[in-house]
């Protein structure tokens, strides 16, 4: 979901031209069907859960019906739903390129779908059930929001615009793309403040309890992927210049390319203690 929502907002904010690249396009179908996949698997685990049944009876009528009658069933299939939305407007954006994405049309229906998307995912998770569910709850809609546009944009420049050397989209993508990244790092920063706090309570809870000890883990990861992050601004602030008036010489641009990878695997990884978290009680 992260890819999907944050790769389609670097398109329209940064780089409409990469519609027509066919690296990005190939990501985009992956992220839309990887998406829309583990909804439809969300939906029959959460059915097997409810009902004590085996991992063979996942995808069973009776299982996903089930689910669909409670309301955090009714929360998976207005997601699902909303990936039946996200087709079209990935299609749209893939037929028409760059003339729609930069468009008023196309964007307000990503915005509503890329939203929607964001905000269904938050309500499947821990931040309903703290003490202040509506600032847990707009404090993770931040969250997801701030990651979604700092690791999507990164796949999205690894995909596209770093691999193909071009001075002219270095010099016009580089420099607002880490604009953006630093303000979603903030974002990412002040609400995940949030979410701890409403999650676990106390400092003690951080290395008293399995769900503090994950988070300071994720957060030693973090810290890793903030330094990836700073090579990367560094050579923005450093080298880009260069890198432009020598026309995407691959020797200047290979620094960017491989900060760029390691903050997206590192970045991975903080991605799936995340998912982990999903799954753990909440250390309070």
């Amino acid at each position: 979901m992260t890819v999907f929502v944050g790769g389609l907002a670097f398109l329209a904010l940064l780089w409409p031209d990469g519609t027509w690249h066919h690296r990005v396009r190939r990501v985009l179908v992956t992220a839309w069907a990887a998406g829309a996949g583990a909804s439809l698997v969300g939906i029959g685990l959460q059915g097997l859960q409810n009902d004590m049944r085996p991992l063979s009876e996942v995808f069973k009528p009776d299982v996903l019906g089930g689910v669909l009658t409670e309301h955090l069933g009714e929360v998976w299939a207005v997601k699902g739903l909303l990936w039946v939305l996200a087709a079209v407007v990935l299609a749209w954006a893939l037929r028409a390129g760059d003339q729609a994405v930069r468009h008023a049309p196309w964007r307000v229906a990503a915005l509503a779908v890329g939203f929607g998307l964001l905000r269904t995912t938050g309500m499947t998770g821990h931040a309903s059930g703290t003490p202040r569910p509506a600032l847990s709850q707009a404090a993770d809609l931040l969250h997801l929001t701030g990651v979604s546009l700092w690791f999507g944009g990164l796949v999205m420049l690894l995909a596209g615009v770093v691999q193909r050397h071009r001075a002219g989209e270095l010099a016009r993508v580089m420099p607002r793309y880490s604009m953006l990244a630093l303000g979603s790092v903030l974002a990412i920063a002040a609400s995940g403040l949030v979410l701890a706090w409403q999650l676990v309570g106390s400092f003690d809870g951080l290395v008293t309890t399995s769900y503090g000890r994950l988070l300071l883990g994720k957060l030693a990861v973090f810290a890793l992927v903030l330094a990836a992050a700073q090579r990367s601004k560094k050579w923005v602030a450093e080298r880009l210049d260069l890198a432009v008036l020598l026309r995407g010489d691959a020797v200047t641009v290979r620094p960017l390319l491989y900060s760029v990878a390691a903050e997206t695997a590192l970045l991975s990884v903080v991605l799936l203690a995340a998912s982990l978290l999903v799954t753990a009680a909440p250390g309070r």
